[in-house]
């Protein structure tokens, strides 16, 4: 199972509104005999790509499988027939499918006469693919919140100056993380302030990567330039207005419908590269399901903060992190963070 894991990771941020998918076929001695991995949208499953290469000797075998094959006929047939069709005789699973369109993989499999596991590793195999499980949930994206910092916690100068607070071995990083999402989401004033680009690409040589997430510019009042670079053709760009999708009470975009729309859109991870008014906004509603900080080792005492208001207003009411990973990138500090549950 955690060579299925790790197979299904490098679907990251390709198969969307599809889920990251790992396979491992093993023959009737234990051998392992084929792998693959849900490489796009509308291409062949983890399980056919593992069956293909296995052959005949899938027959009387076992398939390891990060999630429930499918049982539903799209783009592609269902995997759980595919997998009675190759002589499968026993399938370990670790997460069951959400999604009421594709699951019943289990329970066709065993209709069939095949042995089925599940759970196994699951808790691994759900992190690997926690932004398209949660979104599938509850019916919108996952949103992680990314950010880059001085120590003391500003996003610019005094002057208004942001480049460059990290590293290049940071912005490189960033760059990655963008390459595993589907869509990238600032607000109009990022735009109005560094004339943003907001594709994932290699920064030595300035080439784009094939695939580039959906670019999201919240803009209520549309003022987003007509020769912004993020207009530029490169990716696929949605200026937001609240004429699109409708306003809050505070007369800005609608921060729930919003994702709602791009949910709609096919997208199932976020990644929300501020600024400080609009990150605040979806912390303030609730909307953040993951944090990663970049923070320099830099101080300027004064300038923009990296957020604004969130709605809080007393140390009561702070928004209480967990820490998941700390880690070096050059100069710089990579945080990651998850909102904690509060209770009631």
């Amino acid at each position: 199972m955690c060579r299925a894991i790790a197979l299904a990771a490098r679907g990251l941020g390709t198969t969307s509104p599809n889920p990251v998918v790992g396979c491992v076929i093993l023959d009737s001695a234990g051998e392992a005999v084929g792998e693959g991995f849900h490489a796009y949208a509308g291409g062949p499953h983890a399980e056919i790509v593992a069956l293909a290469q296995a052959g005949d000797r899938a027959r009387g075998g076992t398939a390891v499988v990060t999630l429930e094959p499918c049982d539903h006929t799209g783009r592609t047939g269902p995997c759980s027939a595919a997998l009675i069709r190759a002589g499968v005789s026993r399938v370990v699973i670790a997460v069951a499918d959400p999604n009421p369109l594709a699951r019943g993989g289990v329970k066709r499999l065993r209709q069939g006469g095949v042995e089925v596991v599940t759970g196994v590793r699951e808790a691994e195999a759900e992190q690997g693919n926690i932004a398209w499980l949660t979104a599938v949930r509850r019916g919108w994206p996952y949103v992680i919140w990314k950010y880059a910092a001085t120590l003391d916690g500003r996003s610019a100068a005094i002057d208004g100056t942001s480049m460059w607070i990290t590293s290049e071995a940071a912005r490189m990083d960033v760059h990655k993380l963008r390459s595993t999402v589907d869509a990238v989401v600032v607000g109009v004033g990022t735009i109005l302030a560094d004339d943003s680009r907001l594709t994932a690409r290699n920064l030595r040589d300035g080439t784009l990567n094939i695939r580039q997430p959906l670019r999201v510019v919240v803009d209520s009042a549309g003022r987003t330039p007509e020769k912004a670079r993020v207009r530029d053709g490169a990716a696929p760009t949605w200026v937001v207005t609240a004429a699109d999708v409708g306003a809050g009470p505070d007369g800005r975009v609608d921060l729930a419908a919003l994702l709602a729309g791009l949910y709609d859109r096919g997208i199932r991870a976020v990644l929300l590269e501020g600024g400080p008014t609009l990150s605040g906004g979806f912390l303030a509603a609730g909307l953040i399901d993951k944090i990663i900080g970049y923070v320099a080792p830099k101080l300027l005492g004064a300038g923009s903060p990296a957020l604004a208001d969130a709605g809080v207003h007393t140390i009561a009411e702070a928004i209480d992190l967990d820490y998941t990973e700390i880690t070096q990138v050059g100069p710089d500090l990579r945080f990651t963070a998850v909102p904690r549950k509060r209770e009631g």
